[in-house]
């Protein structure tokens, strides 16, 4: 898979579109974009994440702020056009936008959520998944949306090659 991060565009870019929502609390949340980005180096598609690289924490997060708002308008139109919206909340961390983006999208089956043992608000998240409805994973590798089927010989790493069907 292609990665495009924000604030880059993604109208032109090969489908599926898989987007990362969760934890990003800079110096805090694992890195857990670049796992999800390995994992699905070699599938065809394209991955959005708004994990950005010139992001700056001093920038007041207002709207009249034309980059925190460029930012926050990328990830709303990636979460809503993506066909796989990919949610997980790391443990140790607070991701209060990741729990903003949950209500936003609790009602849309193309919404996997993981949210490991360790997260503060847990019990919160697993009670509005269930009433929503809303598909849960216990492990990030679960979170990836796909099944793989060997079709024989290696990949450069030394994985077998494969076929990937979307569930």
């Amino acid at each position: 898979m292609t990665e495009i991060k924000a604030p880059n565009s993604f109208s032109a870019a090969e489908r599926p579109w898989i987007f990362l929502a969760g934890s990003i609390e800079m110096g805090v949340a694992e890195m857990w974009q670049e796992r999800v980005v390995a994992l699905l180096s070699f599938q065809p598609g394209t991955i959005l994440n708004p994990r950005r690289d010139d992001w700056d924490s001093s920038w007041e997060q207002s709207i009249q702020n034309m980059r925190f708002r460029e930012q926050v308008e990328w990830e709303l139109l990636a979460m809503e056009e993506c066909d796989k919206l990919l949610m997980y909340f790391s443990p140790g961390t607070k991701s209060p936008i990741t729990l903003l983006e949950l209500g936003l999208f609790a009602h849309d089956p193309k919404l996997v959520v993981c949210c490991p043992q360790g997260y503060w608000r847990k019990g919160n998240v697993d009670m509005v998944c269930r009433h929503y409805g809303v598909k849960q994973v216990e492990t990030l590798e679960e979170l990836i949306p796909m099944r793989y089927v060997p079709t024989g010989g290696e990949m450069p790493d030394g994985t077998l090659k494969s076929v990937t069907y979307w569930e």
